[in-house]
C-alpha cells in the first residue's frame, strides 16, 4: 500500500488568516474569506485581477509587510519580525528582477545570500558553480547583469534565489517581461526545480493559461471580497462564473471547450493541450462509430 501523504494534507509551512493591510495612502487591502494555506511539496498559483492583493499577500510572506490585523506565519515564525530566522528557507523571485539583482557581476549576485550567511568559500564556490550549470548561465557568470536579457536576468534572480536550496520559493509574477520563448522556459525550469529539489513554491500571476503547467492548487482574490476560491486547477476553472465575476478569464482553452459545449459538444473542459487532444479524439471516434441496429 502507498503510504505517501497527499499534498493536500502534508505538513503547513505558510498560512495566512484574514490578514487585513492599509498603506500609508489609507488604501486598505482585506485578505479573509478562505484561509490561504502553503503545504510542504505543493506548487500553489495565486490569481487575481490588478489591486486584488496578490503582492501584498506575497509581501506579507515575505515579511517585507505586517498586517493591521490578522496573522501570518512561515515556517511557524512571524516573517514580519523574525525573517532571519528563516531566509535561509525561503527564497524569492520578484516581478521586477532589477531591484533584486545587487551583485557587480553575475556570480557576485548569485552567490551573495550564502556569502552573507558566512559559508566557507569551498560551499559557496561549489553551490554556486552547480546552480549556475543548472540554469545554464555559467557562461554569464562573469557579466554585469545590467546588459543582460530580461530572460537572462530572470534566471540570474532564479539562480540567486535557489543558491542556498531554499524549502519554499516565493515568485511575484516571476513572467512579467518575458517574451513567448522565455516564459515557456521559466515553466519548464519551474517544473524541474520543483520535482529534482522538492521545492515547495508560491507563484502570483497573470498568466491564465500556465496555471494547469505550474499549479496543483490555486487560490483566488476577489479585492474586497479576499480569498474566493481555492482548489485544484480543474476544480476552480470548472467555476467560470465565480471567476468572471471576480474579473478573471479561463485559460484560453477551457473558454474555447466552454462554448463547444454550450454549442451542444458532448466534451469536457480541458486546461492543457494534451487533454484538448484526448477529447477531440474521443469526440471523432464517436461521430464515426456504428449506429447500434433498433430492436425489432
Amino acid at each position: 500500500m502507498d503510504n505517501a501523504i497527499p499534498i493536500d494534507q502534508g505538513e503547513i509551512i505558510a498560512q495566512v488568516n484574514c490578514l487585513k493591510h492599509v498603506y500609508p495612502d489609507q488604501t486598505a487591502v482585506d485578505l479573509c474569506g478562505l484561509d490561504f494555506t502553503v503545504r510542504r511539496g505543493q506548487r500553489v498559483a495565486v490569481l487575481g485581477a490588478n489591486g486584488s492583493g496578490k503582492s501584498t499577500l506575497i509581501f506579507h510572506l515575505l515579511g517585507l509587510l505586517s498586517p493591521v490585523d490578522g496573522q501570518v506565519t512561515v515556517f511557524g515564525v512571524n516573517p514580519a519580525k523574525r525573517f532571519r530566522d528563516i531566509r535561509h528557507r525561503v527564497g524569492v523571485l520578484l516581478q521586477n528582477v532589477d531591484d533584486q539583482i545587487i551583485g557587480p557581476t553575475v556570480w557576485d549576485d548569485v552567490t551573495f545570500t550564502p556569502r552573507a550567511l558566512g559559508w566557507p568559500r569551498s560551499q559557496v564556490e561549489a553551490r554556486g558553480n552547480a546552480i549556475c550549470d543548472r540554469l545554464g548561465i555559467s557562461h554569464l557568470k562573469t557579466r554585469i547583469p545590467h546588459y543582460l536579457s530580461g530572460g537572462e536576468k530572470r534566471k540570474v534572480a532564479l539562480a540567486g534565489a535557489l543558491v542556498t536550496e531554499p524549502e519554499l520559493l516565493i515568485m511575484d509574477e516571476p513572467f512579467t517581461g518575458l517574451d513567448p520563448r522565455s516564459r515557456s522556459e521559466l515553466v519548464r525550469l519551474m517544473n524541474q526545480i520543483h520535482l529534482e529539489y522538492g521545492v515547495t513554491y508560491v507563484v502570483s500571476t497573470h498568466e491564465i493559461d500556465f496555471v494547469p503547467h505550474i499549479a496543483d492548487w490555486v487560490y483566488v482574490l476577489g479585492g474586497r471580497h479576499g480569498i474566493t476560491l481555492s482548489g485544484t486547477p480543474e476544480q476552480v476553472f470548472s467555476q467560470p462564473e465565480a471567476l468572471r465575476a471576480v474579473s478573471i478569464d479561463l485559460p484560453a482553452l477551457a473558454e474555447l471547450f466552454e462554448v463547444l459545449h454550450k454549442k451542444g459538444w458532448d466534451v469536457t473542459v480541458p486546461l492543457t493541450v494534451d487533454q484538448a487532444v484526448i477529447e477531440l479524439e474521443r469526440c471523432k471516434l464517436d461521430a464515426v462509430a456504428p449506429t447500434p441496429p433498433r430492436e425489432s
